[in-house]
């Protein structure tokens, strides 16, 4: 399932957002480029791995809580580097049936789909490689995994951020929720401006100048993106506090919070 786009090159001349995210994670599967603009978000607020800490975390917790209120089939887009445990891998501990299919852009994150696609015997993972903003391409290709007309858990975290407004962040989302049958869900975390605006406008500056896009979102702007859905509890909050009682809790130092926000909402 990797054939629904043209090889491309991995360009080493230009940071990714995928690496970047891996580097943080202190993965391997980045360049200079990618550890050089890291390092200067890291300027601009040093708990850039924090950042990246917590956020995974509230994905083991939410597949997890997913799969044990019986989601069987997970669509991942914006699936990144896979580091261990990934999605999948939690989905099964709890479903060995699960069937998982993930989607990214970055021709990286193809070099290591093999590691995508170690699968229970009982369950199913496939990796497609498309870009987020094209929705028709990821929906035709996951219905070869996934049956649509059960629910699915489609998860879209660390992603909208790096998609404006006026790019169609919400029709996107709207577009892949149309799709989905009721009982499915919607996962989204998402960085936000409100805790520090300056040090978030100096980050989307220099995403900006690098030919990318970053979009802070305040707690309201994201819990726009699950309208006509219903928020389990509790609702849109930090990503830390998301039902922490299920563990992979990040301890880090200071008071302040990590300013990411997150949400899961069930289709009816």
């Amino acid at each position: 399932m990797t054939g629904h786009e043209p090889p491309v090159e991995i360009d080493t001349s230009k940071p990714h957002p995928a690496r970047m995210y891996d580097w943080f994670l202190g993965g391997k599967d980045n360049y200079p480029i990618d550890e050089q603009m890291a390092r200067q978000l890291l300027a601009v607020d040093a708990r850039g791995r924090d950042m990246a800490r917590v956020n995974r975390a509230f994905m083991h917790r939410a597949t997890r809580w997913l799969a044990e209120n019986g989601i069987r089939q997970f669509l991942d887009i914006g699936a990144g580097i896979p580091t261990e445990p990934n999605l999948h891998q939690i989905a099964q501990q709890t479903a060995p049936d699960a069937r998982i299919v993930y989607c990214d852009n970055d021709p990286i994150v193809l070099a290591h789909a093999a590691a995508l696609l170690r699968s229970t015997p009982e369950g199913a993972t496939e990796y497609i490689q498309a870009d987020a903003r094209k929705p028709e391409v990821i929906l035709e290709a996951a219905g070869k995994v996934l049956d649509f007309d059960r629910p699915i858990a489609l998860s879209l975290l660390a992603l909208l951020h790096f998609l404006d407004d006026e790019d169609g962040a919400a029709e996107l989302v709207d577009r892949l929720v149309d799709q989905l049958a009721p009982g499915s869900y919607l996962i989204l975390s998402q960085t936000t401006g409100d805790f520090d605006p300056e040090g978030a406008a100096e980050a989307a500056a220099m995403y900006k100048a690098r030919g990318m896009t970053l979009r802070p979102r305040s707690r309201a702007e994201l819990t726009a993106f699950f309208h006509g859905l219903e928020l389990v509890d509790p609702g849109v909050s930090l990503s830390a506090d998301w039902h922490p009682e299920l563990g992979e809790v990040i301890d880090v130092p200071g008071d302040e919070p990590i300013p990411g926000y997150a949400g899961v909402a069930r289709k009816g």
